[in-house]
C-alpha cells in the first residue's frame, strides 16, 4: 500500500463512477470554481495509455516511500510557510497557473477537501530547491511511467551518482528524491496537460 502520486486520464477524470475510480465529482467541482473565478475550464484531459511503457513519458506513478524529515527542513530552510504549504500541501495538480490555491469541498481517501495547485508554481517552487541542492536533473529519470524515480532512487543508482557527483543534494537522497518527484510531477502535468492526483 503507501501513497503514490499518479496522472490521471480523460476516463477516469469524468467518470462520475467513484467505486470504480471515477473522478467526475472533483472535475465538476473544479469546473464550478473555474467558472466563478472566469477562468477556461479544463476539459482538453488526455487519455491514458492503455499499456504502460517504462520511459515513454505517457502516465506518471511514483510511490511516496522515503520519509520526509529532511526534505521538511529543507523546505523551512529555502522556501516561505506559504510556499511550503503549496509545495506540498496540494491533492489536485492541475497544468495551468493559479493565482493562488483552490479549496474544493471533495474529500478524497486522506481528507475532507481538496486542495487544487498549479503546475508553473509548484514546479517553480521545486526547481528552486533542486538549485539549492544541486540536483542532477541530467543523471534523474525524465520519465516516470512506472516507479522509474522510485526505483532510480531505491534501487542504488543514486547512490552511485552521488559518489561520483557530491554535493548538497547526496548527502540527504530521501530530500533529494522529493525535490525529483515534485519536480518531475510539476513537469509532466505540463508537458501531458493532464491532472496528478494522490492515491
Amino acid at each position: 500500500m503507501g501513497f503514490y502520486l499518479v496522472s490521471v486520464g480523460a476516463r477516469e477524470w469524468f467518470d462520475e463512477d467513484e467505486d470504480e475510480g471515477g473522478r467526475g465529482a472533483l472535475a465538476a467541482a473544479l469546473g464550478e470554481e473555474l467558472n466563478r473565478r472566469g477562468l477556461p475550464p479544463f476539459t482538453s484531459v488526455p487519455e491514458e495509455p492503455e499499456r504502460v511503457v517504462r520511459g515513454a513519458g505517457l502516465s506518471f506513478e511514483e510511490k511516496l516511500v522515503p520519509p520526509m524529515d529532511g526534505f521538511a527542513a529543507l523546505c523551512q530552510a529555502h522556501l516561505s510557510r506559504e510556499e511550503y504549504e503549496l509545495l506540498c500541501g496540494w491533492s489536485l495538480l492541475v497544468p495551468f497557473a493559479l493565482d493562488d490555491e483552490i479549496w474544493l469541498p471533495v474529500e478524497d481517501s486522506y481528507a475532507d477537501t481538496t486542495m487544487v495547485a498549479g503546475a508553473p508554481q509548484v514546479l517553480a517552487l521545486a526547481e528552486r530547491l533542486a538549485r539549492a541542492v544541486g540536483l542532477p536533473v541530467d543523471e534523474i529519470p525524465e520519465t516516470c511511467d512506472n516507479l522509474d524515480l522510485t526505483m532510480w532512487f531505491l534501487d542504488g543508482e543514486a547512490k552511485r551518482v552521488a559518489a561520483a557527483r557530491p554535493g548538497p543534494w547526496a548527502d540527504d537522497l530521501d530530500a533529494a528524491f522529493y525535490v525529483a518527484l515534485y519536480l518531475r510531477a510539476a513537469q509532466h502535468c505540463l508537458r501531458r496537460g493532464c491532472p496528478i492526483v494522490y492515491t
